[in-house]
């Protein structure tokens, strides 16, 4: 090997190869060939005998620095002329050839010099416009910098020696060039002499030269192409060690920052401004036609056609459930990337942050992201329209908002719903509508064309392809399977499928195993397309492949068309805002705009002011309302299955055991029961009450379903507790064993009690009388009424039954047989054909009236009767038995409505106000509920209203923050 400079000359290929600056010439070495047989003969003489002469020459061509500076000494034997004259023929030879070599080393600095510049500008524009990060860099870090201690930052540098290290040796390079002018200077002491026997051997090598020209070439555009796939990963990495630097400097900024160095709010970035817009718009339905045109990415392709795989590479981490062959995306997902230090993610309605370094977060996140589409699919369903909002930040991440739909199928399998098909379609089509959304259109290379779906259905939204950026994933199955490569050539340059794009992207998103990271992805798509032969041959272009550089596309598109249509969307939201406030106030010009959560929140304050007026509700007021109620509820009872029966007996010691019986009876089974149904409806009435008077204090009548659902669904959820009904049969048994009346007032109240009971029983049994009877003659006369048949033979029972009592006024409640046939005999003989059940259902009813009207002129008798009762006295006409029994049951009556009360104001209305609070909350999340109970066009303008403003106000927020980053 010799080296001239920057010139190397191998004597093993006969080559002389210039690096000088990047650019290569060969020369062929017969031109040099006298010089080098020179050295060689000179070295070899001068080297140890014993030793090899190649090896001696190989040890002595390293370097031309090297070469002695004296001549060589002659041989022994040989005179000093003749090897004077043998110098001289070498060193004239030597100086010819060295005057070409001068001109090739002017060529060589000339051409280096403008292919080193132009390889410069070229590697230069290869690398990205990082402009777009300053902002990764706060306002403060230039004020942190001030604080810098810049005697430890110049520690931190390497010393002067190290970086001297790195540059070239000048002692060296000063060697060679004086050997050169030495050599140089030589030629103009005499012309060169060149041997008769040298010129065959010249044009030898320059035909020589020509055939190896010819070979040649094609190795040179292998290694020129070898070398640019080289060049263009090694400033990729470059740029990934540079994004990883950047990362860590952020690390550091954030966490001085922490340590309050200086506090300060940080601001929202670009593309999260962006994002929030789209997050409103999703929840938007205007009335108004302002449709949805801001620009996202969306991202469509057949099922398993790899969506999920580009936007995960995209997206640098495995965010999204996997599946083997089956429907995995069931919903909608809008990503939002962007550049940040961490690598996390987080959903839009949650604040936890999802580690995606750390592989049990990543694991979790893919596990909400599924119960998450599986919770918006409706029964029935197998997809939904709901979109699942996600943010995923990390260093080297591009700005761009994308949404990844479910998979479009070509038929529906067992298990799906039937209209699956139709409803991906809808999907599809409805955010690939959008005239400002960029289409991702994702085909697999590893199946045939024919197949694909996916491109017919963005031919027909994107006719033009104005918007369209086409994807072909599995290229690495797809150059195995293919028999012909040139089809991938037709597919990415636009000539296969009937649909036109902006550009053409051919990925590998990794070898089909769902536990490949993506760095390992990475890795393997880039040492594919470095050995394949699909860019060797030209087949595909470097900026066409690899998802890197398909997110660099995808982005600068994204926001190309950011720029060209947030101005025009916020237009029309602005005057979508005038006409929604120009319709408000004209319908309502006295009223607040308050959409439905702050409806909501007024009418839950509302109800639970409501809630605690029953905990002011006095003591005295319920237990009024509670013994009034129970004894409507339970009076039926005691009058017709425990009175009446015992006092129909006429025996005093009789009655006594038969009230004792059954009002044993009637405590064991029915009456806690009664008397806890009653405690809970006169608690429901009392809040109705309540609500209904706050009604008419102006309430706004907007409330009235939402307060009607939560009344409903509080007493549905309140239950009473089950140890009050134990303690409450208890209490009622030990007040019905009690007969000792202690003093007159009791006496006169229960006597009181008895009267009126008996007065209202024995009206009623008078209007049922009536009633069978039909009008009397006063009626008929006054009100031109007339009895029915039916009534003409109850009223002809009626007095042929009201004889026999005049005639037995002590008779029993019930008729003998022989009695019914006389009675019937009797109606006969005057034309009244009449049933015996007729007979002894009017006879019911007259003894029922016979009897209460001798009770209540007994009850008049007791009224005297308490200094009797009091020292027990027997007369038969003041056993006032029916006195005591009434006031048993009045006693009872009070004793358990005052624990009724007890158990309403201690428990119950706590309970009852703690289950309206969690009826409340419970509507306040259902957002479905909330729009079911609070309904109205003033709700739907107040909603519309709150939403434009909103939109408006985020979309100049992002336009002038856009204006701000140009």
């Amino acid at each position: 090997m010799l080296r001239v400079g920057s010139k190397v000359a191998c004597m093993t290929c006969r080559n002389l190869v210039s690096t000088n600056m990047g650019v290569r010439f060969r020369i062929p070495l017969q031109k040099l060939h006298p010089l080098s047989r020179a050295i060689h003969h000179r070295y070899s003489a001068n080297s140890n005998p014993q030793r090899p002469p190649h090896r001696t020459a190989a040890r002595h061509f390293t370097s031309l620095s090297r070469l002695p500076m004296r001549p060589p000494k002659p041989p022994p034997g040989s005179g000093g002329r003749g090897h004077q004259h043998q110098r001289n023929f070498w060193v004239a030879r030597l100086a010819a050839r060295l005057l070409r070599l001068r001109y090739i080393l002017l060529g060589s600095a000339v051409g280096g010099g403008y292919t080193a510049k132009k390889t410069y500008d070229e590697w230069k524009d290869l690398l990205p416009d990082f402009s777009e990060y300053n902002w990764v860099i706060p306002d403060f870090i230039w004020e942190l910098s001030e604080q810098i201690d810049l005697e430890k930052l110049a520690k931190a540098l390497p010393e002067i020696e190290e970086i001297a290290k790195l540059l070239p040796d000048m002692d060296k390079i000063g060697e060679n060039f004086t050997f050169l002018k030495s050599l140089l200077s030589s030629e103009t002491s005499g012309e060169p002499q060149l041997k008769a026997t040298d010129a065959p051997t010249i044009a030898t090598s320059e035909s020589g030269d020509k055939q190896y020209k010819k070979s040649s070439d094609k190795e040179k555009l292998d290694q020129l192409q070898e070398e640019l796939l080289r060049n263009q990963m090694k400033y990729q990495r470059l740029i990934e060690r540079l994004e990883k630097e950047n990362k860590e400097l952020r690390k550091v900024v954030l966490q001085k920052d922490d340590k309050g160095i200086h506090q300060r709010k940080v601001k929202k970035s670009l593309i999260d401004l962006y994002s929030e817009v789209l997050d409103i718009l999703s929840d938007y339905d205007s009335n108004y036609n302002t449709q949805d045109h801001l620009p996202r990415v969306v991202v469509v392709g057949d099922q398993s056609a790899g969506k999920t795989s580009v936007l995960e590479m995209i997206a640098q981490a495995r965010i999204f459930p996997r599946g083997s062959g089956e429907m995995m995306t069931r919903s909608p997902v809008k990503v939002t990337l962007s550049e940040g230090p961490h690598h996390v993610a987080m959903f839009k309605d949650s604040t936890r942050e999802f580690d995606l370094t750390k592989e049990e977060d990543l694991a979790a996140l893919r596990h909400e992201i599924e119960l998450r589409m599986r919770k918006s699919v409706k029964e029935g369903q197998t997809v939904s329209p709901e979109t699942i909002s996600l943010s995923v930040k990390g260093p080297g991440i591009q700005r761009m908002v994308l949404v990844d739909l479910p998979g479009v199928i070509s038929t529906v399998t067992a298990g799906m719903a039937a209209d699956t098909k139709e409803t991906i379609f809808s999907i599809s089509k409805a955010y690939m509508q959008n005239p400002n959304a960029i289409i991702l259109c994702i085909q697999d290379g590893s199946v045939d064309a024919e197949r694909s779906i996916v491109t017919d259905l963005v031919s027909q939204m994107d006719p033009q392809g104005k918007r369209t950026i086409f994807v072909l994933t599995k290229v690495d199955l797809a150059e195995k399977n293919l028999a012909s490569p040139n089809r991938i050539q037709q597919i990415v340059e636009g000539r296969l499928f009937p649909m036109k794009a902006l550009g053409y992207f051919a990925v590998v998103t990794g070898k089909g195993s769902s536990g490949e990271s993506i760095e390992s992805i990475k890795d393997y798509e880039e040492d594919f397309f470095q050995s394949s032969r699909l860019l060797r041959d030209g087949m595909l272009k470097a900026h066409q492949v690899t998802t890197k550089n398909l997110s660099l596309a995808v982005s600068d598109c994204f926001w190309k068309m950011v720029r060209e249509s947030v101005e025009q969307q916020a237009d029309a939201f602005k005057a979508s805002r005038f006409n929604l406030e120009t319709e408000w106030k004209n319908n309502y010009p006295r009223l607040r705009e308050l959409d439905r959560n702050e409806l909501f929140e007024k009418a839950k304050n509302e109800i639970l002011d409501e809630v605690i007026g029953l905990s002011q509700v006095t003591a005295k007021h319920w237990e009024a309302i509670l013994q009034k109620k129970l004894w409507e509820r339970v009076s039926t009872h005691v009058i017709e299955n425990i009175y009446l029966p015992a006092a129909q007996t006429m025996n005093s010691g009789t009655f006594n055991t038969t009230v004792d019986i059954k009002l044993k009876q009637w405590t064991d089974k029915q009456l806690p029961h009664k008397a806890l149904e009653v405690a809970w409806e006169t608690l429901q009435e009392e809040f109705a009450r309540f609500m209904a008077e706050y009604k008419g204090k102006d309430q706004d009548d907007i409330f009235d379903k939402l307060k009607e659902a939560v009344k409903d669904e509080s007493v549905k959820r309140h239950k009473w507790n089950e140890r009050a009904m134990d303690s409450l049969r208890v209490i009622q048994h030990n007040a019905l064993a009690d007969r000792s009346i202690t003093d007159k007032p009791q006496w006169d109240a229960a006597i009181q009690f008895m009267e009126e009971t008996l007065q209202s029983r024995l009206k009623d049994t008078e209007s049922v009388i009536d009633d069978m009877v039909g009008p009397d003659w006063k009626q008929r006369w006054l009100y031109w009424k007339n009895r029915t048949a039916d009534q003409h033979i109850r009223n002809e029972t009626k007095n042929e039954l009201e004889r026999l009592l005049k005639l037995h006024d002590e008779h029993t409640a019930y008729l003998a047989n022989d009695e019914v046939t006389t009675v019937r005999k009797n109606l006969e003989s005057r034309g009244v054909d009449i049933d015996p059940v007729l007979i002894k259902d009017t006879w019911h009813q007259l003894y029922r009236r016979h009897f209460l009207q001798k009770a209540l002129v007994h009850c008049n008798l007791c009224k005297k009767g308490f200094y009797y009762y009091q020292r027990h006295f027997v007369d038969a006409e003041l056993e006032c038995n029916d006195v005591v029994l009434f006031w048993r049951i009045q006693r009872m009556l009070g004793i358990t409505a005052n624990t009724l009360r007890q158990q309403l104001t201690n428990r119950e209305v706590r309970r009852l106000e703690k289950n309206v609070k969690e009826v409340l909350e419970d509507f306040g999340e259902d957002t479905e509920k909330k729009m079911q109970l609070i309904t109205g066009r003033r709700v739907q303008l107040a909603e519309d209203l709150k939403k434009v403003r909103e939109i408006q106000e985020k979309l100049e927020a992002f336009i002038e923050a856009l204006h701000k980053e140009k």
